[in-house]
């Protein structure tokens, strides 16, 4: 089988790579290399161009007719700038994924998997939700996945081309063979900033604490990468049994763990896996920053027969990994 991953040289957008190479699937590798690297496309085949762009995807699926599927992974993600450029990520991730669909369709691909966002959902009460909770996106990045989610279900409902969407709660973690993790140096995620204050001995900021939670913290379903990754596997290989068992053209799949963890309970994890505890200190919310959710669906497990296999301190523990030989796997192009 060969699959097609748009944003392949990303942080899920590789890891996924990774997988499918284990799993005996040739991945083909789009990525414009705006915030992917290169260095994640060595061994792999890879085109670097916009998804956008009509003439790239024909020639990819030219040499390449035998691609079964695709993973359309790209997209900008950082809720801030989000908040801070509207138009730039609404072209990114709107106006450039209806473009995309629409050389598919063109190249006859049949299949899209859809890196979709569970940022689009409004929590209950008790912060949980499942694939049928409504819809409030509170950012523009989560706006962006919402839109496509909708766009990519009416296309699917009158084209030739059927959609899984899987929404993502929040990755941890690396590839636990190290062949890939997040490529920025400062990444802008809970766990990220934890590693920065861990590497540089200054206190994490915990940025919002009047947050209807248990601890006042922002609530979040740690889901760690690799796991993500084996979902996508499941996805390829069962993608027509489990729309033809629907009956439907489009799908969605929340992919988490089931459990929440505050931002307090996550400081307090790493510092068990850590020599030195990390101090921490309060600050306001950020722009466009929510109080967070967790999945309580089981459709997961029922229509992909996927659960997660790796803990909160495995995450941890494979982005410490990750963290100490980063500069190493990817010289400093920032």
């Amino acid at each position: 089988m060969k699959v097609l991953i748009s944003g392949g040289a990303g942080y899920i957008g590789s890891t996924i790579a990774s997988a499918c190479l284990d799993a005996g699937i040739e991945p083909v590798i789009l990525d414009n290399l705006v915030t992917g690297r290169r260095e994640f496309t060595t061994g792999r085949t890879f085109y670097q161009g916009d998804i956008a762009d009509g003439h790239l995807i024909d020639h990819v699926f030219a040499e390449h007719p035998d691609i079964e599927a695709v993973i359309h992974c790209a997209a900008l993600i950082v809720v801030p700038d989000s908040v801070a450029d509207p138009v730039g990520y609404y072209r990114n991730n709107v106006t450039a994924s209806l473009a995309f669909v629409e050389h598919l369709l063109r190249n006859n691909c049949r299949r899209l998997v859809f890196s979709s966002s569970a940022s689009i959902y409004q929590a209950g009460n008790d912060f949980t939700v499942d694939e049928d909770s409504p819809h409030a996106p509170e950012s523009p990045y989560a706006r962006t996945k919402s839109i496509c989610e909708g766009m990519f279900a009416d296309i699917a409902a009158t084209q030739p081309l059927q959609i899984l969407s899987l929404r993502y709660f929040n990755p941890i973690g690396a590839d636990p063979q190290l062949r890939t993790g997040l490529q920025l140096r400062r990444p802008s995620h809970a766990l990220g900033k934890l590693i920065e204050a861990y590497e540089s001995g200054v206190p994490f900021m915990i940025t919002g604490t009047d947050w209807p939670t248990r601890d006042g913290s922002g609530i979040r379903d740690y889901i760690h990468v690799w796991d993500l990754a084996a979902a996508h596997i499941a996805a390829l290989t069962q993608f027509d049994i489990i729309l033809a068992a629907e009956g439907g053209t489009s799908m969605a799949i929340n992919l988490g763990t089931g459990t929440g963890t505050t931002v307090r309970e996550l400081v307090d994890a790493f510092n068990k896996v850590v020599e030195a505890p990390v101090k921490t200190q309060e600050a306001a919310a950020r722009p466009g920053d929510v109080a967070g959710a967790y999945t309580r669906s089981d459709r997961a497990s029922n229509v992909l027969g996927w659960s997660p296999q790796h803990s909160i301190a495995d995450g941890i523990r494979h982005s410490l990994q990750w963290a100490a030989v980063r500069d190493q796997r990817l010289p400093p192009a920032e």
